[in-house]
């Protein structure tokens, strides 16, 4: 189980330092962005080892993984190319 969160929390900040490398001008600042990759995945890991049990280590890094990216997702901002327009303009 000790292996099953490491790994989930490596994993979580490899999917976030990929994030930032990649959409650094669409996320927020780095502090905020690899504590939430790291406690998005050891969340899911918590969530998926208690569905499934101890049983299949690579569903539950799976489950970390898609938790993480999940509230990472959460924090990306649009480009600010979209303009909206008022309804009496």
């Amino acid at each position: 189980m000790i292996l099953e969160a490491l790994g989930s929390a490596v994993l979580g900040l490899a999917l976030a330092w990929a994030a930032m490398h990649r959409l650094s001008h669409r996320l927020p600042a780095r502090s905020l962005v690899l504590p939430t990759g790291a406690a998005g995945a050891l969340f899911g890991a918590f969530l998926t080892h208690s569905a499934l049990d101890a049983g299949n280590v690579l569903l539950i890094l799976t489950g970390a993984t898609t938790v993480s990216a999940a509230s990472l997702s959460l924090l990306v901002r649009p480009t600010g190319k979209l303009r909206r327009q008022s309804a009496t303009a």
